[in-house]
């Protein structure tokens, strides 16, 4: 059985609007402060939500054309492509004054927090959701995605500066059930040591939560829940997941920060696993 719907389309606005009053607050020198993202600034990061925002706005609900996609098909061409449209936004906001970014992030995600909520999650998403192995998506999981892009673009934000988490940890419930869809398309190359395999996945903390990942076929699926006797258990923080996931820790971290048990070798793939293309 798939996973569950999950609808993020009422939390945009709360999440957006505490992201804007906090860049409302900051000093001078917390917008060069370093973030979580490989060479990103605060003020880098802030220009991202801009150019993430007006994005979404500018394909979908204005429809207007999208530059032309990778030269290729694979997963490396589309990461290649992604990261050229990102660096050169924010290479550009460069001239643009930490006022002006607070005001544009404020007024234009107001703008998208009034079109998501718009859309009907039943739809076909316009651009599929390719680190969950999707050539056609539903629109809930796209929206989602794009809520797990500010929820985690805006952690980053506030660990730079200090501020700690946001204010409601259901936020990161959310952004948990949608990263969980990147594990079938993360586990697509492994083989199972039986036809019946399974991997129980284990997240604790403030947001917790349990997920099966299982063979079926010739394919993974997960289903939300446990299973008795799993081939492998895999626990970890709800702190632990989110940086896995949108890949936020450094490099031979999250193998000391993850448990686990049963079939190791099977288990360890969720080190790679991520809800973001990279």
């Amino acid at each position: 059985m798939p996973l569950p719907i999950t609808d993020t389309r009422p939390r945009f606005r709360p999440l957006c609007r505490e992201i804007v009053a906090l860049l409302r607050s900051l000093a001078p020198d917390d917008w060069e402060r370093e973030t979580l993202a490989p060479a990103w600034r605060v003020r880098d990061v802030v220009a991202h939500l801009c150019d993430t925002a007006l994005r979404r706005l500018s394909f979908q609900r204005d429809r207007h054309a999208p530059p032309s996609g990778p030269r290729g098909a694979s997963d490396r061409d589309l990461a290649v492509f992604i990261n050229d449209l990102n660096a050169t936004w924010v290479r550009a906001a460069e001239r643009l004054s930490p006022r002006l970014l607070t005001e544009l992030y404020g007024r234009i995600s107001e703008d998208l927090v009034a079109f998501i909520e718009t859309l009907d999650p039943l739809d076909r998403a316009l651009f599929p959701v390719s680190w969950a192995g999707q050539s056609d998506s539903p629109q809930w999981l796209d929206v989602g995605r794009e809520f797990t892009e500010i929820w985690h673009h805006g952690s980053q934000v506030r660990e730079a500066v200090g501020a700690g988490p946001f204010s409601d940890p259901s936020w990161l419930g959310d952004v948990l059930r949608i990263s969980m869809h990147a594990l079938p398309h993360a586990y697509r190359a492994v083989q199972p040591p039986g036809e019946d395999a399974s991997i129980v996945i284990a997240v604790r903390g403030l947001v917790s939560g349990t997920w099966t990942l299982r063979r079926t076929g010739h394919a993974w699926d997960i289903d939300e829940g446990g299973t008795p006797a799993p081939t492998a258990t895999i626990a970890m923080s709800d702190d632990t997941a989110w940086r896995l996931f949108f890949n936020a820790l450094p490099p031979g971290e999250a193998q000391s920060r993850i448990t686990l048990s049963g079939h190791i070798d099977l288990a360890r793939q969720i080190i790679d696993a991520r809800a973001v293309i990279v």
